[in-house]
C-alpha cells in the first residue's frame, strides 16, 4: 500500500513538472533530460514554486505624514502557502 502512494505521488509530480516546463516554452522528454541549460532546469522549478505558492499584492497611496501635498504608494506582497 505505501509503495502504491509512493509511485502516484511520483507520477502526479511528474505531470505537475510536465505542465510547468509547457508554459514556460521548455520541451521536456520522457526520462533523463540532462541536455538542458541551468536556465532552463530553473525556470521549470521557478514556475512550480510559482504555482505551489501564489503571491498577492496590494497596493494602495496614502498622505505623506511630513510633507502637506505629497503621496506615498505602499505596497503589501504576501506569498501563501498551499
Amino acid at each position: 500500500m505505501k509503495g502504491e502512494f509512493t509511485q502516484k505521488g511520483k507520477e502526479a509530480m511528474e505531470r505537475f513538472k510536465m505542465e510547468s516546463a509547457n508554459e514556460v516554452g521548455v520541451t521536456l522528454k520522457q526520462g533523463y533530460n540532462g541536455d538542458l541549460t541551468s536556465r532552463q532546469a530553473g525556470s521549470i522549478g521557478g514556475q512550480m514554486v510559482n504555482m505551489m505558492m501564489p503571491q498577492q499584492q496590494w497596493e494602495f497611496s496614502r498622505n505623506s505624514m511630513r510633507s502637506k501635498c505629497h503621496r506615498i504608494t505602499i505596497r503589501y506582497e504576501v506569498a501563501l502557502a498551499v
